[in-house]
C-alpha cells in the first residue's frame, strides 16, 4: 500500500464551554490542565447576543489542543471513559470524530476535586494523512484532492484497527 495512503491522528482538541459563569470557567481551565498537562487558552465571543448577555471578547469556554504522541495517550484514555463505544455518527465525512464525556472522573487517571465538582467535557480527534501540509501552508495552498480525502469509512476502520473501538449504541 502507498505510505501516503496511512491515517494519522493530527491533533485533540479538548473543550470546555462555561457561559458567562467566571467560577465554572476556572475550573474548566483548572481541569482541563490536569487532563492534559497542558495548558488551556480561553475562547471568547465574536457576536452580541443580547438576549443570552454576551458580548465580543467576552470569555465564554476554554480549549487545549494535544498533538503527536500525548495526544495518542491522552485519546487512548478517553476512549477507555467511553468504554471503546462510539456511535456511527459522531464521525464526520471529512475524517473528523467528536464526541463528550459526561464526567471527568471516568478518565483514567483523573481524581475527583471538590472545588471542581462534576464538568463534562467535548472531544474533538482531527484525522489525517500525508500530504494535508497543502491546506495550511502559506504559498501555493491548495486544496487536498478528492481521492486523498478520509472518509467517514476510512476514519471509522482506522479507529477499529488502531484504538480498538466498536461501533453501536453506548
Amino acid at each position: 500500500m502507498n505510505p501516503t495512503r496511512n491515517i494519522r491522528i493530527e491533533k485533540i482538541t479538548l473543550n470546555i464551554g462555561a457561559g458567562k459563569d467566571q467560577s465554572r470557567l476556572d475550573n474548566a481551565l483548572v481541569l482541563l490542565k490536569d487532563i492534559s498537562e497542558a495548558k488551556p487558552v480561553k475562547t471568547v465571543t465574536n457576536k452580541r447576543l443580547q438576549e443570552w448577555g454576551l458580548r465580543p471578547g467576552l470569555p465564554i469556554g476554554c480549549k487545549v489542543t494535544l498533538r503527536k504522541k500525548k495526544a495518542k495517550e491522552l485519546l487512548a484514555r478517553l476512549l477507555d471513559a467511553k468504554d471503546k463505544r462510539l456511535k456511527e455518527s459522531q464521525f464526520d465525512d471529512q475524517g473528523n470524530i467528536s464526541f463528550g464525556i459526561a464526567e471527568y472522573i471516568d478518565i483514567k487517571g483523573a481524581k475527583y476535586d471538590p472545588k471542581i465538582g462534576i464538568m463534562g467535557l467535548e472531544v474533538c480527534v482531527t484525522l489525517e494523512r500525508a500530504g494535508y501540509r497543502i491546506k495550511k501552508r502559506r504559498l501555493l495552498r491548495r486544496k487536498v484532492p478528492k481521492n486523498h480525502r478520509i472518509t467517514k469509512e476510512e476514519a471509522i476502520d482506522f479507529m477499529k484497527k488502531e484504538l480498538n473501538v466498536e461501533l453501536g449504541e453506548e
